[in-house]
This record gives structure tokens, sequence and C-alpha cells, in this order.
């Protein structure tokens, strides 16, 4: 292994300058308007008309996925975020989305082994190396903000360290104040989103992603609130720094990898059913037993071990609720699941989350779908569902969201929520989540 004489890290991991970078997202709105216009002379030249929107649906999920991919940062951020949504896209246009999200979980360019050497000095010092018995210059993941390198550490433990990408925090910050005045792009994926709320909620958790020393000290809470639990594991910290996080290795598939195919047997079905089953707890459970909610739903967040347990990593994205989970959106679930359209119309203007004129009727089935799991003994999640309930919601939409108002406080708990419900919905499985909630949620 080289040894890096300078603690100056070039800047590599996230490509191209703040103007190249945002050049590039504002490219796609041209390009995919160019495609319409074309689209129209080959319709008027007697060209089949599904085809042709086929055709320009596909070349614009597979370009606006490959920019986002190769750009990492916020661009990446956002479209790891819309990967959740993907069973809420029309079936018509599924398939090609579907493609290009796909590619973009493994897509974009990685630190050279001289960049992350220089990382690791600036962060450890320049004699790092004595830190570790190996180190593997090859990346064993990338991330939208960092990438994870397999090692030895000096006491013969294998470790993952994560290393933030040189010039992270201004390519995030670039990303998402140029995706924000983009966000109707999104409306082409997933027409129910409301893109523009995402992207601003987003950036109000950056910063909280670029320090590692506090993602660090939040992942020892969960690994101590969690020690010993027969469904969760939560990899043990080692050592951390402002921008380097060594934990734990862990010997497993992701989550994510189930996710884009059925159950080949009973027994994987029983155990897709048993890891829903530990996330739904999980999100319930930790405001309670933390005081933290892990808050980025992606199923690539989920590793499944050789035993069969799941494993939480990533804590970039996590929120504080030192008093739990918060009682007003407990009773709304309730008064949700229970159709009660009176006493959730009355908790809601009282709290804020409703202003002017909507019937109640609208707003229960606007938000019913983070309910639905909760009506009834056990819930089937699975895609048919999660698509019938986007266009319902796409319905729907003019007349709630002119009313409602979701106060900002909520807004991350609520993406939470609505995440894992359509990531379960890609799963395909079935669990008994109204017992969990009325076990971890008194106000529920």
């Amino acid at each position: 292994m080289t040894n890096t004489a300078s603690c100056e890290v070039p800047a590599a991991g996230i490509p191209m300058g703040t103007m190249a970078r945002s050049a590039r997202i504002a490219a796609l709105p041209l390009a995919f308007g160019g495609r319409a216009v074309a689209g129209w002379g080959r319709r008027l030249a007697g060209a089949d008309a599904e085809q042709v929107s086929a055709s320009a649906m596909e070349r614009n999920a597979e370009q606006l996925f490959a920019v986002l991919g190769q750009l990492k940062g916020g661009a990446m951020k956002i479209g790891q975020a819309l990967s959740v949504y993907d069973s809420m896209i029309p079936a018509e246009i599924a398939e090609p989305y579907q493609r290009a999200l796909a590619k973009l979980q493994s897509a974009g360019p990685t630190m050279p082994a001289k960049t992350v050497h220089a990382a690791l000095a600036e962060q450890f010092g320049r004699d790092w190396q004595r830190r570790f018995r190996s180190f593997d210059d090859t990346p064993a993941a990338a991330a939208s903000v960092g990438q994870v390198h397999h090692a030895v550490w000096a006491d013969g433990r294998e470790v993952a360290v994560k290393i933030q990408y040189p010039g992270a925090g201004d390519a995030l910050d670039a990303d998402l104040r140029t995706l924000e005045r983009f966000s109707r792009l999104f409306t082409l994926i997933v027409p129910a989103l409301d893109a523009k709320a995402l992207v601003r909620e987003l950036r109000d958790r950056m910063l909280d992603e670029l320090d590692y020393r506090a993602e660090a000290d939040r992942q020892r809470r969960f690994a101590a609130a969690y020690a010993g639990d027969p469904d969760l594991h939560v990899p043990a910290v080692v050592a951390s720094a402002p921008k380097v996080i060594v934990s734990e290795w862990l010997d497993g598939v992701s989550l994510g990898t189930m996710t884009a195919r059925p159950a080949a047997t009973a027994r994987e079905q029983a155990l897709r059913d048993e890891w829903a089953h530990t996330i739904i707890e999980t999100m319930f459970s930790s405001p309670e037993r933390v005081g933290l909610l892990h808050a980025d739903p992606h199923p690539g967040n989920f590793m499944v071990l050789s035993d069969g347990r799941l494993a939480m990593i990533d804590f970039g994205a996590v929120a504080d609720l030192p008093d739990g989970f918060p009682p007003v959106l407990a009773r709304i679930l309730r008064h949700v699941a229970d159709a009660e359209p009176a006493k959730m119309m009355r908790l809601m203007l009282a709290e804020g989350f409703v202003g002017g004129d909507v019937p109640a009727e609208d707003v229960l089935r606007y938000i019913g779908a983070l309910a639905d799991p909760l009506r009834t003994d056990t819930f089937r999640f699975h895609r048919a569902w999660m698509a019938q309930e986007g266009s319902r919601v796409l319905d729907l939409r003019g007349k709630a969201l002119r009313s409602l108002a979701l106060p900002p406080q909520h807004m991350l708990i609520v993406r939470v929520l609505s995440g894992w419900t359509n990531i379960l919905a890609q799963l395909d499985c079935t669990v008994a989540a109204r017992a969990l909630a009325e076990e971890w949620l008194p106000e529920f």
C-alpha cells in the first residue's frame, strides 16, 4: 500500500464542478421536450402513438437516471429516494423506469486509491495505515456521499470503512438547489409525488449526513439499544472521524436484491414476512427505545445476514425523537385506520394539517394508504395494491393537496412511513402491523 505523503485531498468521487453539474441537470427538460416534439412529428407521419410514447418514456428514464447516477451527491440522493416509489409508477411505463432505477444503485464513478489514501491521511493522520492490518483499495460499495472499503483492523477484526467524497457538501447543496427548480421532472416517474417537498426535505437533512462523527454517535446508540435483539443487528462502530466511519464488517446481501423478484419458495416467503415484521417493529419501536428514527427508507439500508436476521446500516439520515413517536400522528393513523373521518378532521384542523374547505372523505382516501396496513389483523403489502393506491392518490391530488398542509416537523416521519410502505409492497409480504402499532405507539 502506497504511503500518502500529502494530506491534501484532490477533488474526486463527486465528478465535475458545480456549474457543469447544474448544466447537466438543467439540460434534462430540454432533452425531454425535444423528444416530445419529435414524437409528435412521428405520430403525424403515421407511427403508432403508443409505441412512440413508450420509446420516449424509456429514453427519458434512461437519461434521467444516468445523469443522477453519474453526478452522485444530491442528484443520486434524489434518485435513491425516487426508487422507493417504483411501486407507484404507472404500469405502462414501469418496466423501463425500474430498469433505469436498478442501474442507478451501482452507477457513478468511484474515488481512485490515491484520493482514498489522502482522505484517510487527512482524517486519521499520516500513519493511518498502522490502524489496519490490510486495506482493500477497491470499494465494496458506493453511496450518494461516500464509498465503503473492506479492511482488517489492527486487532484482526474485519471492518467496513466509509469515506466521504471530497467536495460532497458543495455538490449536495448545488444539486439539491438545482433539482428543486426542476422537481416537476420527477412527476414523469411518480405522478402523485410532491417532488418539490421531497427535495426541500432532503436539503434540510443534508448537513446531518455530512457529519460522520454525529452519524457514528447515532449508530452507537442504535447498536446499544438493539444489542442482543433476536431479529435485528446493528454493526458496532470501531472508530470515527468527521469524514470517515469504521464499523463492523457484515457478510450478507442487500434487502434490495429481494425486491426485484418474487419469493422463490414458501420458506423464502416466510422469511420475507419476518423481515417485514422486523422493519415495521423497528420503525415503530426505535423512537421509544432509542429516541431516534432511521429516516432513510431504502432497501439498501437493510442487509440479510447468513443467520436470517436483518442488519440495519447507514445512519446518516436519522430523526431525533426524544419524546417518542409523535402522539398526534399516531392518533391520526388510528382515525384513518378505523375510518373515522369526523374525528380525523377535527384533529387535523386543530393541529394545522388541513386548511380550507375539503371533504373529509377526500382527505381520508388521499392518506388512506398509510393506514391500510393497520385496518386488519394482518395485511399483505404488494405491488398491485400500491399501484392502485398511486392511481387513486393521483385522481384526488388536486382537491386534497390544495387543503393539506403537513407541518414541517412531521414531514420527515410521514416520508419514512410512506417510503417503507412502498418498499414493503416491492418485497411482497404479509405482516400483523396493527398489533405492532398497538404495542409501540401508545397514542394509537
